[in-house]
């Protein structure tokens, strides 16, 4: 199952250090069957896609959390054994929580497919975007159009050999 790690670069550097994205368990997203449902798509590059775009928005909830972390979306896409991502069924409906998996145990790094990450025209959309989440999160359409504003940024497509680059180490 191919699942879509949200991260921060500091969060992809520790993962690049240890050689691990989590140990588990730890949140995620994939195509799940309320993505599915919600979606209204059976390509599953399109909800693949949208799987990418939920992690993507993880991503701006950790950057808020993470005031000294560089205003850069991250996304890890991993294939993890069928089974090991498990979405919570009390959630499953919850529209906050579409394509959220919890991804049970550790998931080395070197399984990694991709990693995609905003360039760097994309900071003050995104900076814009983790100050207005919040907001957005309780309904707030203005606030809403500014998360949208870096949603409108096409996440990178990094292969796993560029990652020390990403994260300044080369």
């Amino acid at each position: 199952m191919r699942v879509y790690v949200p991260l921060t670069l500091p969060g992809l550097a520790e993962a690049h250090r240890t050689g691990e994205l989590g140990t588990g368990p730890f949140v995620a997203y994939a195509v799940t069957p309320a993505l599915r449902e919600w979606y209204l798509s059976d390509d599953i590059e399109e909800l693949e896609y949208a799987a990418l775009n939920r992690a993507a928005l993880a991503s701006l909830r950790q950057l808020a959390a993470d005031p000294d972390a560089p205003r850069r979306r991250v996304v890890v896409a991993v294939d993890v054994p069928d089974g090991a991502a498990m979405p919570d069924p009390d959630r499953g409906l919850d529209p906050a929580a579409l394509g959220e998996v919890r991804v049970t145990g550790p998931v080395p790094l070197a399984k990694a497919a991709a990693v995609h990450a905003d360039a760097d025209d994309a900071e003050e959309d995104v900076v814009a975007a983790v100050a207005a989440v919040p907001a957005a999160d309780e309904g707030d359409d203005d606030a809403q159009f500014v998360v949208d504003g870096a949603e409108d940024h096409e996440l990178l497509w990094y292969a796993t050999q560029e990652i020390p680059a990403l994260v300044g180490l080369a």
